[in-house]
């Protein structure tokens, strides 16, 4: 059953703007393992964590390093959720969430699907 969706749309050139601006930011809303990729790249993975406060409806119950956005092993975008943004959405019934990014000219959108029982 689908508990929640979820979608987001970042600005390229905002974002990168906003990073500029804010040289601390990286380390506030990206754990390391999610770190050291093109900002194209993070923008997806920023969009990927407020499409998730999307599906919570609230960014309250989310910490940005309990969000991880990475690719498995053929590439596919995953999403992963640890302490208490883990604890949250399983009190919610949250059992699987599905992601989808993508970037095109100057913007990045991030979908996710929530699954639960």
């Amino acid at each position: 059953m689908i508990i929640g969706v979820g979608v987001d749309l970042v600005d390229l050139a905002r974002f990168e703007n906003s990073l500029e601006k804010n040289p601390g930011l990286i380390e506030k809303i990206f754990h390391t393992d999610e770190r050291g990729v093109a900002t194209k790249t993070l923008a997806g993975r920023f969009a990927a964590k407020e499409a998730l406060i999307k599906v919570f409806g609230d960014s309250k119950p989310m910490r940005w390093h309990d969000v991880r956005v990475s690719k498995d092993e053929l590439g596919k975008p995953e999403i992963n959720l640890f302490d208490a943004t883990a604890e949250y959405a399983k009190s919610r019934g949250i059992d699987s969430l599905h992601l989808s990014i993508s970037h095109d000219g100057n913007s990045a959108i991030a979908f996710l699907v929530a699954e639960g029982s």
